[in-house]
């Protein structure tokens, strides 16, 4: 598969090969061939023993399929070895960014490292093996483990009652605004409540979330601190006002210091407090947001407790919600129905299960909005959430938050003078720079500057976003990062910094060390190139033409 690249990136054909390319005004060298470039005629992967006359015979009794759904003719796979196939995919995987191979400070996302034990743990036998749909005297373990993690959760949140069923912390919030709808349409007054409040330093997820399951979403303006403006906030508070949906700390980075004048505000106007959890890596320990006074948080696992994050999912977006929002949580729950919960914890902690115990899944929950997820989540999440938890305990976890918190604010005081530093304030899990001064002094723009830095072998952090700021760099370290890695960075940011100022166009030209340069951004995403064609084939449509657009901005 290929993307649609610059012109000047493309082979002797005219058709990108996969990661071809190299600096400005050099030959293109192809680093990887496409799969199909390593075809050969009759090469197989697997070779099939010859069937049985036995099984020929009971074969030939099956009904046949319809010629109208039968293929014309064999599928265009392509033809290689096992071997081949493996190694071609394996280098592919090492010219990607991750995780594991470099630093990762993708602001807003928590790219922290996944510890391999949780792996571990998720491939155990009785969990890997474990089916939804086996009977409950078969699942006794898995449904154990998941009453064992909402159990933590409320713990570390501060909520009486939990939902694992969401798939992402998105679709947490869907789970949390459609109980909101229902519990104020239990109370009489859901057609009168139409708006959502959401500041402009929430997550973007946040107002298109509001939007989907009906709601009006309205913008409150930040302060000049960063914070939400607690006067625009109280005018805009009223009777339509079905909740208030805040992330905290927000994508500033910054930790809500009125939180509780915004929790009275918002609960006086009958509203529903909603706090987006993704940031919670930087509170553990500090504030339990269902004590402070919220009715709904969505925690992200695979932020906070580090299940694998990106590529598709599966996911893993729990719910917590305070008293008034219980009745509505999605069913079924897992549920201790005989058995004493606190010789439960005890055995658990001790590593061992407790013989009398009983656990169900509680589907008799008449106000419930209903399931949001077939069956009720992705265990395999619960499991690496469950061991992290349980691998840290009380103090580790508090320590994560420290951690976080501490190499946020490093990268923040090395910096501030080589980029601008629109709210200079304690951070908290993250910084979010500048580059308007680069774009104002030496056409520089926040984008060239990712750009450079993937030259140095590291992720970019996450750009444009926050949207309230102009040439946003959100950059968020996390706990898992050493400090030469941090000092690495640093002097990979000054050192862009400097350059910038020096020799711009080097910046602007950037990146000319990795396997793919600069691409046609705008042709990249509107007409991507995912069709090989074969030698001789002449019945590929030719990519309309789509005119340049600008970058969307990264969330």
């Amino acid at each position: 598969m290929s993307v649609a690249e610059a012109p000047d990136r493309r082979d002797s054909s005219g058709r990108g090969s996969a990661f071809s390319g190299a600096a400005a005004g050099a030959e293109p060298s192809v680093v990887e061939p496409l799969i199909f470039e390593r075809s050969r005629a009759e090469r197989r992967a697997v070779r099939f023993p010859s069937s049985s006359e036995a099984a020929r015979k009971r074969a030939a009794g099956q009904p046949q399929l319809p010629a109208s759904v039968l293929r014309s003719r064999a599928p265009r796979l392509p033809e290689v070895s096992e071997l081949d196939m493996l190694r071609h995919f394996n280098r592919l995987a090492h010219l990607n960014q991750a995780i594991d191979l470099n630093f990762y400070p993708l602001g807003s996302c928590t790219m922290k490292y996944n510890p391999k034990v949780n792996e571990w743990a998720a491939r155990l036998p009785g969990l890997a093996e474990s089916h939804p749909l086996d009977p409950e005297p078969l699942s006794q373990g898995s449904l154990e483990l998941m009453w064992l993690l909402a159990d933590l959760l409320k713990e570390v949140s501060g909520f009486g009652a939990i939902s694992l069923q969401p798939a992402a912390g998105a679709h947490g919030e869907l789970t949390g605004m459609l109980m909101t709808r229902a519990y104020h349409r239990a109370n009489g007054d859901g057609e009168r409540r139409t708006k959502v409040l959401v500041p402009d330093s929430a997550h973007g997820t946040n107002p298109a979330t509001a939007t989907m399951v009906g709601y009006q979403a309205v913008t409150i303006r930040s302060n000049d601190r960063g914070g939400i403006d607690l006067g625009a906030l109280r005018e805009a508070l009223g009777p339509d006002v079905a909740a208030l949906m805040i992330t905290n700390p927000s994508t500033l980075g910054i930790f809500e210091d009125q939180i509780d004048q915004v929790l009275t505000a918002v609960r006086d106007a009958g509203a529903i407090a909603y706090m987006d959890g993704a940031n919670l890596n930087a509170i553990l320990g500090r504030f339990r947001p269902g004590e402070a006074g919220f009715d709904i948080m969505h925690f992200n696992l695979h932020k906070t407790f580090s299940t694998p994050h990106g590529g598709g999912g599966p996911g893993a977006g729990p719910v917590g919600v305070g008293e008034r929002l219980e009745p509505f949580l999605p069913r079924p729950i897992p549920t201790l129905v005989e058995g004493d919960a606190e010789e439960v914890r005890a055995n658990a902690w001790a590593g061992r299960s407790t013989p009398d115990a009983r656990f169900v899944l509680d589907d008799d929950r008449p106000q419930s909005i209903g399931k949001v997820r077939s069956l009720y989540g992705n265990f395999g999440m619960f499991v690496r959430a469950y061991t992290y938890i349980r691998s840290n305990g009380d103090t580790g976890l508090r320590t994560i938050s420290e951690d976080a918190v501490l190499a946020a604010n490093y990268l923040r005081v090395r910096l501030h003078d080589a980029y601008d530093l629109p709210y200079d304030r304690l951070s908290k899990h993250e910084v979010v720079f500048s580059g308007r001064r680069q774009k104002r002094e030496h056409g520089v723009t926040t984008l060239d500057i990712a750009k450079a830095i993937l030259d140095r072998g590291i992720h970019p952090p996450t750009i444009y976003f926050p949207l309230i700021v102009e040439e946003a760099l959100m950059v968020e370290p996390t706990e898992t990062e050493s400090l030469e890695t941090l000092d690495h960075f640093v002097e990979i940011m000054r050192e862009i910094a400097e350059r910038a100022a020096s020799d711009p166009a080097s910046i602007k030209a950037a990146p000319t060390t990795t396997p793919v340069g600069r691409l046609d951004e705008a042709a990249a995403a509107r007409r991507p190139d995912l069709r090989y064609a074969f030698p001789g084939e002449t019945d590929v449509a030719p990519a309309p033409s789509v005119a340049p657009t600008p970058q969307a901005p990264t969330a």
